[in-house]
């Protein structure tokens, strides 16, 4: 039986990880504070990896594959040195993220990086996960696979972000929905059970490499159109401009009072990243439709008037719209 290490699995992305290892057969140990259960079948071993010697219960065994998530490069680091010679092969999770130039159209994985993080230096994502790769590459070398993850969508995503538009135009029905004028923007994500499927098959086949794991580019005002027809809205769209809304504090990408998924102008190449490693390597994608729908049926589960983690309230949104008719 191959016996698996994640690192987390309690959490979104890595709970579908170790479901997805366990429908594989394996045996899965999950390490991680305890605030949650680990999925039905998988072992949970309580550790909080900022404190001293949080891989104790775990060294002295063998593992066929590792998993690790984290953003915290000092944890990545103090987990590849402890652990790295206990396994087989590891995989761990980055972002498209960790790039330095967000302008360049269609670039692939031999892009310059963000410089890594060093210790004591503010906390800065993309940064964190540079340093992250770099500790991975020393102690694992030939046995890791690095999965740069796009932006990561589907139903229970922590976020909010992709679930907002289809959400959105489902609440508005027949009025109004704002959307930001976004000609010549793209849009780019990946399904988390596709990505979690992928995880698991690099890990299957020990492969190593890194590859961005995302989904095909797309205009973001198809993917505003498909979000729509999903959603069955049948209201005006009514469009702002990118400077009427900075005017009105209205954000890019994420968090409260933002347009999710819109980006700036002057990021072009940010949803744009090639995809053929992850395509030639066994990654798989569905459509885009299909996980719309899975998020709208997520999303009226959860609620569709709930306080969100990314987007506009619908109180906020219909008061903007106000404005811009007036």
């Amino acid at each position: 039986m191959t016996n698996v290490l994640i690192l987390g699995g309690t959490g979104w992305l890595s709970g579908w990880v170790a479901r997805r290892w366990l429908e594989a057969g394996a045996s899965v140990t999950c390490l991680a504070r305890g605030a949650r259960p680990a999925p039905e079948g998988a072992e949970l071993v309580v550790a909080d990896r900022a404190e001293p010697y949080p891989y104790a219960a775990v060294a002295e065994r063998e593992w066929d594959e590792i998993v690790d998530i984290s953003s915290r490069a000092e944890h990545v680091a103090a987990a590849v040195q402890a652990l790295g010679p206990r396994t087989k092969h590891w995989t761990y999770v980055s972002t498209i993220s960790v790039y330095a130039d967000a302008t360049a159209v269609g670039a692939d994985e031999s892009a310059p990086l963000a410089e890594p993080a060093e210790p004591g230096d503010e906390y800065d994502y993309s940064r964190e996960k540079v340093a992250a790769e770099a500790s991975v590459r020393s102690a694992v070398g030939d046995r890791a696979a690095i999965v740069r993850a796009g932006l990561i969508v589907g139903p229970g995503d922590p976020t909010d972000r992709f679930g907002y538009w289809v959400s959105r135009f489902a609440l508005a029905g027949e009025e109004p929905a704002l959307v930001p004028a976004a000609r010549g923007l793209m849009a780019q994500v990946i399904d988390v059970d596709d990505l979690a499927a992928y995880i698991v098959a690099v890990g299957r086949g020990r492969w190593s490499g890194t590859a961005n794991a995302t989904g095909d580019p797309m205009p973001f005002t198809e993917f505003v159109e498909l979000a729509r027809r999903a959603a069955g809205h049948s209201g005006e769209l009514v469009t702002a401009d990118p400077e009427w809304l900075a005017a009105h504090e209205v954000d890019h990408w994420m968090g409260p009072r933002s347009l999710p998924l819109w980006l700036p102008a002057d990021m072009p190449g940010h949803s744009t990243r090639t995809n053929a490693v992850y395509r030639s390597t066994g990654g798989t994608l569905r459509p885009v439709t299909e996980t719309l729908a899975r998020t709208l049926d997520d999303e009226r589960a959860r609620g569709l008037d709930r306080e969100r983690q990314s987007g506009l309230s619908r109180a906020d949104e219909l008061a903007l719209i106000a404005e811009l008719s007036g």
